[in-house]
């Protein structure tokens, strides 16, 4: 007899051939199928919007940016979003930063922190600018290298937008 994956057998004969099917199978498919239901449920239910924010230019992506943002968890509030800034770009999450209508930055961030946006400062810059991290706002956190940190988020399946 030559078995065929569990699924029958054959039986070869000098004058007929015949299928011979068991019971067996639906019952070992079960566990199979089992686990596919139970994958497909945890990525139905994890199925959320990735998404890194690049901010590299505070002065030229910093409002848009932010209003970026609040526009895309307005639409997909379970969207996850990390703001990565570096450079020029980190400017509008220091203390008492203001937009270039003498609107505070830390109004807009913490808000969107609220609603569960990251944002995350290069620490290289840091060490460039000479920068201290008491310099900052609450809501910011801190990556070694906010390059590194964009390419690591890209690879866990974010999107990248660059206002």
């Amino acid at each position: 007899m030559l078995a065929l994956s569990g699924i029958g057998a054959f039986s070869r004969g000098a004058k007929h051939r015949s299928v011979q099917t068991t019971q067996e199978t639906p019952m070992q498919l079960r566990p199979f199928l089992a686990a596919v239901l139970i994958a497909s449920a945890a990525f139905a239910a994890s199925a959320q919007d990735l998404v890194v924010y690049h901010i590299d230019n505070a002065e030229a992506q910093a409002v848009k940016g932010l209003r970026n943002i609040r526009n895309h968890l307005d639409v997909d509030p379970t969207a996850k979003i990390t703001v990565v800034t570096h450079a020029n770009g980190v400017d509008f999450l220091m203390e008492g930063a203001k937009d270039p209508n003498g609107g505070a930055f830390s109004g807009p961030v913490s808000a969107l922190a609220a609603r569960g946006v990251k944002f995350e400062i290069c620490e290289i810059t840091l060490k460039n600018r000479n920068l201290k991290k008491e310099q900052f706002i609450q809501e910011a956190a801190f990556t070694p290298s906010g390059v590194v940190r964009i390419a690591k988020l890209q690879v866990a399946g974010s999107a990248y937008i660059k206002p």
